[in-house]
């Protein structure tokens, strides 16, 4: 049993933890560790208390810069590491990742920090991404290590020299192969698309209606299912129309998304970039089922393109049309083929047990 140690989690929300952690974590306990979580308070953080990890109440927004606000998340970062003196920090998203690292860096602590996506932050020359560029200069380039989702944010980041050579890359947050098991691709005569994410314009929801629209009207046996919450309100009454209409089936926010992957053929994700390695990919990938994704950094590592899915240029409304096209032209063997590549691949490079190791080997080094 490795030496016991002191390790703090810094995260914006409970379900990030719960996602995409949680085995990490349950690991750590299982050896022995001291895990701390701060973050947000939640009725569900008890989940985590019940485990075993201790829970810190970080208030944070999630979203925009208000420089009072992230102030007092700094102190509270600062406070929080002056008391535990943790033996190695773990941070995602963007708030931890910087004021957590700004905390770390003057208290000569051991901090690794995940790019899980960038979002819409980079994707224009703003001031707010000049903003964001400076913060992560003046916090990044100084963390002990900084781990990257996909080669395009590694190079991003390089080229602005907001990290020195102190990155190393992982295979996004990994599936979990036992919860997201191959399963047979549904055979009954109807060809079923699914969109998994907020509704917003970063997303590429135009042109998931697009093609749903056209390919409606020359394959009415096929359906096309949207889940998750509408951020940008400007689309309800589109959403809602098209709903009426039968043109997508809008299921709102889902609790248990595996079960609408199962019954889908293809996962659709057509974002306009910002994303990690997306983990509606690799859950549907790892289920056997195709996917369809813009070619944008992170969707270009989850899927080979004509091998377990297609890749076209993101914000191209028909050329989704055309991968769509094709997908429907493949006999029901060929799509379920591609769809055992998709989980094959995933076995092979995305394995969740890969991401656990690494971790463990930074918390026990």
């Amino acid at each position: 049993m490795a030496e016991r140690k002191t390790i703090l989690f810094l995260s914006n929300h409970f379900i990030t933890l719960y996602n995409f952690r949680r085995e990490l974590i349950t690991r750590l306990l299982q050896r022995g560790h001291r895990v701390v979580l701060a973050m947000p308070a939640m009725e569900e953080n008890q989940y985590f208390q019940d485990l075993g990890c201790e829970i810190i109440a970080t208030p944070m927004s999630r979203r925009g810069m208000n420089p009072s606000e992230d102030l007092k998340l700094l102190r509270q970062y600062k406070r929080i590491m002056r008391a535990l003196r943790p033996d190695v920090i773990f941070s995602y998203t963007i708030k931890p990742n910087v004021y957590g690292c700004m905390a770390s860096n003057a208290l000569g602590l051991r901090q690794v920090c995940n790019i899980t996506g960038t979002g819409a932050t980079f994707l224009k020359e703003t001031p707010l991404a000049a903003l964001v560029r400076l913060l992560y200069r003046l916090s990044l380039r100084r963390c002990y290590k900084v781990f990257f989702q996909n080669s395009g944010d590694r190079d991003y980041f390089k080229a602005h020299g907001m990290v020195e050579d102190n990155w190393a890359l992982l295979p996004g947050s990994g599936v979990n192969l036992s919860q997201h098991a191959l399963t047979p691709m549904p055979d009954d005569g109807e060809i079923r698309f699914i969109y998994i994410g907020r509704v917003m314009a970063v997303k590429g929801i135009e042109q998931y209606l697009d093609c749903a629209k056209a390919i409606r009207e020359r394959h009415p046996n096929t359906r096309f299912y949207m889940a998750g919450f509408i951020e940008e309100e400007r689309y309800r009454p589109v959403i809602e129309d098209y709903n009426a209409r039968g043109i997508v089936d809008f299921l709102d926010f889902q609790k248990d998304i595996d079960a609408w992957i199962r019954r889908c053929h293809c996962t659709v994700l057509p974002s306009l970039g910002g994303e990690g390695v997306p983990n509606v990919l690799l859950e549907s990938a790892a289920t056997g089922r195709a996917c369809i994704a813009s070619d944008v950094n992170g969707s270009r590592e989850a899927v080979d393109d004509g091998v377990t899915g297609w890749l076209f240029p993101a914000g191209d409304s028909a050329a989704l049309i055309d991968r769509v096209e094709r997908f429907l032209a493949l006999s029901g063997e060929e799509r379920a083929q591609m769809g055992l590549r998709g989980h094959e691949k995933m076995a092979r490079e995305f394995d969740r047990e890969i991401v656990i190791s690494r971790y463990i080997q930074e918390a026990e080094q």
